[in-house]
């Protein structure tokens, strides 16, 4: 695993900070959440239908992503990702299915915290609003993006977007993934 990426300051919850104060800067590990949001795009002929997926461009790095978020203590994670994607997009969406799960990070923020999450990545279908606004300062833009056409992003989120259409296609064929990396590497 290579050094652990560097992020600028993002609004943090307050329990983070309660804990922040008691460990300081050391490796705090949490449980997250990637909500990969898929839609068929109404304007296209059926038998060419690519769904597209919901992305913001992160407000720290400029990275686009799908929607990620940290869950509140007591919250159960698939409610955090709707209303992850709700706050940060002021999409409606509901979790279908899980995709997978594994360890994101070491992250180390410009403050010098530093984190890792046990990340677990959801497929969303949208419920109700789906255009799209920046919804908080964690992101710049907010957008669709067919996913034939990403814009540029990390391996693992292509993998993560790729694994969600798949099982939104094929659910009973679907084996969720257990770790980021790919099936072959991981034994599997």
């Amino acid at each position: 695993m290579g050094a652990p990426a560097t992020l600028e300051a993002m609004p943090t919850p307050q329990f983070i900070l309660d804990i922040r104060e008691k460990i300081g800067h050391d490796l705090l590990f949490m449980p997250g959440v990637t909500a990969v949001v898929l839609r068929i795009p109404e304007d296209q002929p059926p038998a060419g239908r690519v769904p597209e997926v919901l992305m913001v461009k992160r407000a720290d790095n400029g990275k686009w992503t799908p929607v990620t978020g940290i869950c509140e203590p007591g919250e159960e994670p698939h409610i955090t990702a709707e209303r992850e994607v709700l706050e940060e997009t002021g999409v409606e969406a509901q979790v279908e299915a899980i995709i997978g799960t594994g360890i994101s990070g070491p992250t180390t923020y410009a403050n010098g915290d530093t984190a890792q999450y046990v990340n677990i990545v959801y497929r969303l279908v949208v419920t109700g609003n789906m255009t799209p606004r920046v919804g908080d300062e964690e992101s710049t833009e907010v957008g669709w993006f067919s996913i034939a056409k990403l814009p540029a992003v990390e391996p693992k989120w292509r993998m993560m977007i790729g694994d969600a259409a798949a099982q939104r296609r094929h659910p009973a064929d679907y084996k969720q993934r257990f770790g980021f990396v790919r099936h072959s590497e991981s034994g599997r």
